[in-house]
Formats: C-alpha cells, structure tokens, sequence
C-alpha cells in the first residue's frame, strides 16, 4: 500500500510537471491559437462543472440558478476593475457610473465569489426549503430575475444596464485560468473528503437517515450551496477576463443547461469527470467539429449540409450517444487512479481478466 502511494504521488508530479511544460510551450508559442483558447475556457468550465456537481452531484440539490451566480461574479469584477480613467466612457450613458475607486485583480476575484455567496444565501434561505423540481425551477427563476434587474436603468450607474462592460483587465497568460481553476477544485476535493464532504452524501443518499445521525439537514445544504455559488461567482470572474466584456444577455439559462450537460457527460458525483467533460465538450463543440460549419466540394459537386450549423447538430448526435451508451457519464461516480490507468494498459481488452472470471464461474459451478 505505502508503495503503491508512492508510486502514484510520483506519477502525478510527473504528469503535472509535464502539464506545465506544455502549457508553457503553447503560451510561449502560440497563446493567441485555438488550443490556447480551448485550455482557458475549458479550465474556466471545469471550475464551474465541479461547484455545479458538489451541490447536484455531492449533496443531491437540484438547482439551476448557476448562471446567474456567475453573472454576479462576472459584473462584480468587472464593475471593481475598470480603470478610473475608462470609466466615463464605459459608463457613458450614466455620467461615469457610481463606483469610482477600482481594487486589484486578486481582491476582484474574491469579491466576486463572496458577493455571489451573499445572493446565494439571501436565495437559499426560503428555497432550499424546496425539494427536487422546485428547487430547480425557484433557483431558475432567482437566475432570470436578476438578469432583469442586471439590465434595469435604475441600476445603471452600478451595473451600466443594457450595456456592454469592458476595459477591464483580462489574462496575461492562458497559465493563470488554469491555475486558479486549479486551485479552487483542489480545495473543493478537499472539502469533499472531509467531514463536511461525507455529510453532503450522507444527505444525497438519505436525508432522514442523515438528520438521524445528527446532521443538521438545513445547515448542511446551505453550506453546501453557498461554496457552490462561491465558486460559481470564481469562475464568472474568470469568464469575463477571458471574454474580456461582460453583458447580462449573455448569462441565459442555457448557459447553465450546458454546465449541468457537462456534469452529466462527466459523471453526476465525480470530480475528475466534470473535467474530462468540460475539455471534451469545449474542444468538440468550438474546435474538432468547427470544420463541419463550412460547405465542401467533393468531386465538383458542392455537399450542400455542410454549412453554418451543421457542427451543433453532429455535436447534439454525438452527446446523445455519450448519454445512451455511458449512461452514469463517462467517470460515473469513479475518481481517475493511477491503479486503473496501470491496469488498463496490462489488460487493455480486459482480456486477462475475462480469463480469470470465466475459470472462477467454472470452479464454483463445479463446487456445486
């Protein structure tokens, strides 16, 4: 056992200073290309797949108000890092807007988690009082009022209403989404393998067997929801650097719809499959299939489904087969481990092992 642990704390730094390597090269060499571009969304997209997961997948609450913690992260570090000298024409329909003092780039990001945590607990206070269905649509209509409110002129010389945020700073290396994603998952792990983590699939599997044991079942889900929307408003921030602008219209419930796709693909439960998921779904959906929105000519005769479009369509026919035949998502509720990646490539046809069942079937069969 203790070297088997060795082993893989070996393996891991190997892998992670192999990682890094490579995302040094590709920022280096081509930080303005599609890859570099696939990694930064796709790490954003990982943070915010993993606190969708620790509340739907960990804890069993079905919310669906995620985008709109994100757009609380996003305006909130947008709004804290305009430079003073952009903010009259930023706010140019709201005399230079209200806030006139900007904080660093690390404080912004911190703010804008603990300002989504505030709405969250503000939110779960009388909807967590909800079960299954209703807490999905109250978390869902929470996400829609507030991007009306967003957008309201009263607002405006906070939140510039209808209007466009930018100016603000954006990344200066693809290195820095990847870390600070990095980071955030490492301490939701953390959590999840804690006491607190251990509560929240005590309450997933049973919650009257939970409160039996003593967890306080009200306290338990509100903690678990507010890290969510903590992490959520992280990562809301680190979209609107990458997007380098922020618009309410943007933060739809379709964007949590294609969160929560992500975690099904992934595995409802598994932190490793939220981020195999999301860099196989930002890769297929913006870059491998992208060649598919354009028309081709084969043989002088001009394909005519081979438009703008078509790419979402084999991309919608791909996720269904995903769905259909990995229907636990690809990691299910499995964590990667070296011992499995080890032992798929000494038996990668499961050859051996299909050996060994059938001679165990046999000698219990002849035992009978």
């Amino acid at each position: 056992m203790v070297k088997n642990k060795k082993r893989d704390w070996i393996l891991s730094l190997a892998s992670a200073a192999v990682i890094l390597a490579v995302l040094i090269f590709i920022d280096k060499r081509a930080h303005y290309s599609m890859l570099a571009s696939v990694i930064q969304k796709a790490a954003i997209y990982s943070l915010l797949a993993v606190s969708l997961n620790l509340l739907n997948g960990f804890t069993g609450l079905f919310s669906l108000g995620q985008a709109g913690f994100m757009m609380l992260g996003a305006y909130t570090y947008a709004i804290f890092t305009i430079p003073s000298a952009s903010r009259a024409s930023v706010y140019q329909y709201f005399n230079g807007g209200a806030i006139t003092f900007t904080l660093p780039v690390v404080l912004s990001v911190i703010a804008a988690g603990l300002v989504a945590a505030v709405f969250a607990w503000l939110v779960g206070k009388p909807c967590l009082r909800l079960k299954s269905d209703y807490l999905a649509i109250a978390t869902l209509g929470f996400a829609e009022i507030l991007r009306a409110l967003i957008q309201w002129d009263v607002f405006g010389p906070v939140t510039n209403g209808s209007n466009i945020l930018r100016s603000f700073p954006s990344f200066g290396s693809i290195l820095t989404p990847v870390i600070i994603s990095a980071v955030c998952i490492a301490i939701i792990v953390l959590l999840i393998n804690s006491s607190y983590g251990r509560a929240f699939k005590a309450i997933r599997e049973d919650e009257i067997a939970a409160e039996a044991m003593g967890i306080n079942l009200a306290k338990t889900k509100m903690q678990a929801f507010l890290i969510s929307s903590f992490f959520a408003g992280i990562g809301g921030a680190l979209l609107a650097m990458f997007q380098a602008s922020v618009q309410a219209k943007g933060f739809t419930s379709a964007m949590t719809y294609e969160i929560l796709l992500i975690v099904v693909i992934g595995g409802i439960g598994s932190v490793t499959g939220s981020v195999i998921g999301s860099f196989l779904y930002i890769a297929a959906s913006e870059w491998w299939l992208r060649f598919l929105d354009d028309s081709v000519t084969y043989l002088h005769v001009n394909i005519p489904f081979m438009r703008g479009g078509f790419r979402m369509v084999v991309f919608s026919v791909v996720i269904m087969l995903i769905v259909l035949f990995y229907r636990r998502g690809i990691m299910g509720e499995n964590e990667f481990s070296w011992e499995a990646v080890l032992r798929f490539f000494r038996d990668p046809f499961h050859l051996v092992s299909r050996a060994h069942k059938k001679k165990a079937a046999k000698e219990a069969a002849g035992h009978e």
